[in-house]
């Protein structure tokens, strides 16, 4: 059927057309008098189908002219037609939105006007900037309005990768504890023990801090730093004896860790949570995080932190949130600022 190009729109003028392209598919949207208005990213997808021919002026648009038209008057078109044309051949409706997302697509068997859409969703090349504060405003406002947010990453080669995006909670279940007395610990410059196999233990116990080696416990230096703030534990230098206090003890241990400071605000976030925090390493992240207890449960999480205002790429969050799936764990990654947020990416198909 024809339809007549105008700046960023096509018009198909007979109303019966109209209807009939309308009804197979919800695409465009309906004008008085009959007339259907088309964008460009429905146009495109229409033409290599086969159902529409572009006019302007009583003339056939070529395919290159109708690619220039839409590449002047839709941003990123390419990448955005990407994402559009897979999710129409998914089966979906797709609806363009003004603003930072750019669809609504409705669910299987839904239509605009007749159901609630499914999906916000953003197409993103792989070389955009990850944002973590801008995706966890968009996360929260899809929340605010039961839609899911869908991360559409279109890479080089045009292969597109989906990724669900909701702000995260976490919450264990598992109370800690402290001793009832005062735990002697040695600093030994990148971490720090209990010698005392009586109070190790306590300690142990108590909160899931450290790791018995033999008879001593062996603490990180996040947790003795958290022990020591929290009165729970009274650091001492392992070849002098002498106390530490707890801005030598952050001192030392920025330089040996710059991020430090970032760590410990979240290692204290998520031990109030009622988390178990420790070392994500060998997973390539800051923590991998439980929500009982880490002898008889798996950890839920890895969490990986990042300062307020972070911007980073998304080839690092791919290979994060590929390697967590493979180990059947949750990434998180979280923004510290007044106040730690979490955001949870995950690998989708829609």
């Amino acid at each position: 059927m024809p339809g007549e190009l105008s700046d960023d729109h096509v018009l198909v003028n007979d109303p019966a057309e109209a209807s009939a392209l309308y009804n197979r598919g919800y695409f465009g949207t309906p004008r008085s008098g009959g007339a259907l208005e088309l964008d460009l990213l429905e146009v495109v997808y229409l033409v290599e189908a086969d159902r529409l021919e572009v006019r302007r002026g009583g003339r056939r648009v070529s395919a290159r002219d109708l690619y220039r038209a839409a590449g002047a008057a839709v941003p990123s078109f390419e990448i955005r037609y990407l994402v559009y044309r897979d999710l129409r051949q998914r089966g979906y409706v797709v609806e363009s939105r003004e603003g930072p997302v750019d669809f609504q697509v409705y669910p299987r068997g839904g239509a605009p006007r007749k159901t609630p859409s499914k999906y916000w969703v953003r197409a993103l090349s792989e070389r955009a900037v990850f944002d973590l504060a801008e995706l966890l405003e968009r996360a929260k406002e899809a929340a605010g309005v039961r839609k899911t947010l869908l991360l559409g990453l279109v890479d080089e080669e045009s292969d597109l990768t989906y990724y669900g995006v909701r702000e995260a909670h976490p919450h264990g279940s598992q109370a800690i504890g402290v001793p009832k007395e005062r735990i002697v610990v040695h600093f030994l410059g990148d971490r720090a023990v209990v010698i005392d196999e009586v109070e190790a233990r306590a300690l142990h116990e108590a909160g899931f801090f450290g790791k018995m080696v033999g008879r001593r416990l062996q603490l990180s230096l996040l947790e003795t730093a958290f022990l020591l703030k929290a009165g729970t534990a009274e650091v001492r230098n392992a070849e002098t004896d002498r106390p530490i206090r707890l801005a030598r003890l952050v001192k030392e241990a920025k330089a040996i860790q710059p991020d430090f400071d970032l760590r410990l605000r979240a290692y204290e976030d998520l031990t109030a949570r009622g988390v178990i925090s420790k070392t994500g390493f060998k997973y390539g992240s800051h923590f991998r995080a439980y929500e009982g207890d880490p002898e008889s449960h798996h950890a839920k999480y890895l969490v990986h932190v990042v300062p307020k205002g972070h911007r980073g790429a998304w080839p690092e969050i791919s290979r994060a949130v590929r390697l967590a799936h493979g180990v059947k764990k949750q990434i998180l990654f979280g923004e510290v600022g007044s106040d730690v947020r979490y955001v949870k990416l995950e690998r989708v198909r829609p």
